[in-house]
């Protein structure tokens, strides 16, 4: 296991950061591939279709290369939803990460470092409603390299946005993740999230019940923080 550190983005991390952001996000796509395949709907036009040419047609070469188009449509819609995603977050939040994470006190922008390389970064900025009744920081664009995995880093990393935002007095920590990554699911859940909501951001992506998971975890206030420590002080003694 290769030590590592957590520290604050700088510029000169800009190419590493989003090169793993963006082969991050692809590595879901397989997964969201076979999600498709698996949908009722799919089933029936691979079915289906096919056969109803094959009916209409006689031609089974025609029936063939209907399928092979409808799998290369079906890969399109599986790589739509991540692509679209990178697209829009490198002209968003990180198009300049350190004007969007770091030039205010209440956000930040971590990576996690191995012999010289960022192998896990992550990201939080406050969420701006005024309707809100406690303040919110966001949790985003938590990854970490393959070779990496099974380390801690990813618990290293949310549990640091946790102090962060504790620190800078937030009353939650929120963040939406898919429903296809089982693995960061677990993570959170097992760190204390709360699962508040499951939406679709995107209505093209009901075609492919292609959701999202969003959860919440609550900070205590800096009122029961104190009385806790002054609690387990008093127990000590």
């Amino acid at each position: 296991m290769a030590p590592y550190h957590i520290r604050k983005y700088q510029e000169n991390d800009r190419k590493w950061v989003t090169d793993l952001f963006s082969e991050a996000m692809a590595e879901h796509i397989p997964t969201t591939f076979c999600h498709i395949l698996k949908l009722p709907q799919t089933l029936v036009l691979l079915l289906g279709g096919p056969l109803a040419l094959i009916l209409v047609s006689g031609s089974w070469v025609l029936a063939f290369v209907s399928s092979l188009a409808l799998l290369a449509a079906l890969r399109f819609l599986a790589e739509y939803p991540w692509k679209q995603y990178v697209v829009m977050s490198l002209h968003t939040d990180m198009s300049d990460i350190t004007k969007s994470y770091l030039s205010e006190s209440g956000s930040c922008f971590w990576v996690a470092e191995s012999k010289g390389q960022v192998v896990g970064i992550v990201g939080a900025l406050p969420v701006k409603k005024p309707t809100l009744q406690k303040t919110q920081l966001e949790l985003l664009h938590l990854c970490v390299t393959p070779e990496h995995r099974g380390q801690g880093i990813a618990k290293a990393l949310v549990r640091t946005v946790l102090t962060f935002a504790r620190e800078q007095g937030y009353g939650e920590v929120v963040l939406t993740t898919s429903i296809l990554q089982h693995s960061a699911v677990a993570l959170y859940q097992r760190l204390g999230f709360q699962k508040t909501s499951q939406l679709f951001l995107f209505t093209s992506w009901r075609l492919i019940s292609f959701s999202q998971i969003q959860f919440t975890y609550c900070l205590p206030s800096a009122q029961v923080s104190q009385a806790l420590e002054q609690g387990g002080s008093l127990r000590s003694v």
